[in-house]
């Protein structure tokens, strides 16, 4: 079964994919980002989650560089989270390069660890418009990864292709989604749970949990056509 990374915010996606985790290898090592992010609260959410689920471990790294290079409404606060694109067609939420820093930094630390699996909740199927999510940036930056270390190493997505009411399935499935709902924090304002109500992260959120909740079967089989 050997050692997982999970790049892990403690968000419903990262809380989900370590849950399943758990359950697949021997040892599951969290790692979390602290950019000074809008919602800085999630890294002291994500301990203890962390600490709660029974993880083998959890670093917690300091990347402020990221904060001073990428201009976001997760980077700045005097910027709103917005509904509305920006010219590019992307969210004003998105952090240009988090993700490749910190598929990086989660893939050396897999090395270090002697681990070959680092785990990550992108979503291509139904996200948030981040071009860092995609599958074939996924893909793409694995293969970077292992000419650039020459290590044996899969990024593994289990969410990639399954919708948000299929992940609360997910989460459901191991009888954890009471867990997921209550504590996990997916709020780009800072709020635990059912969040703010009113930014993209929680719209999103709620969205799938109300489909999943009225039509629970169907959900389910629906996912678990997609884990055949």
């Amino acid at each position: 079964m050997g050692k997982a990374i999970v790049v892990f915010s403690g968000g419903q996606d990262s809380t989900t994919c370590l849950i399943q985790a758990l359950s697949s290898f021997d040892e599951v090592h969290c790692i979390t980002f602290d950019y000074n992010q809008r919602h800085l609260h999630e890294v002291d959410v994500a301990r203890d989650i962390a600490k709660q689920l029974g993880a083998t471990s959890h670093k917690v790294m300091d990347v402020g560089l990221l904060n001073e290079l990428a201009t976001s409404s997760l980077t700045r606060k005097n910027i709103p989270v917005s509904h509305k694109l920006k010219k590019n067609e992307l969210p004003n939420s998105f952090v240009p390069g988090r993700n490749i820093l910190f598929f990086t930094l989660a893939s050396i630390y897999a090395y270090q660890l002697e681990a070959n699996t680092v785990i990550t909740g992108v979503c291509e199927t139904d996200f948030s418009g981040y071009p860092d999510c995609r599958n074939d940036f996924i893909n793409a930056m694995n293969r970077a990864l292992v000419l650039g270390m020459d290590h044996p190493l899969e990024i593994c997505t289990p969410l990639m292709w399954l919708n948000k009411a299929e992940t609360w399935a997910l989460a459901d499935k191991f009888n954890k989604l009471e867990y997921v709902r209550d504590n996990t924090l997916t709020c780009y304002n800072d709020i635990i749970g059912k969040g703010c109500a009113n930014c993209p992260a929680c719209d999103l959120r709620q969205k799938g949990l109300n489909k999943y909740l009225q039509d629970k079967d169907v959900v389910m089989t629906e996912l678990n056509n997609k884990s055949k």
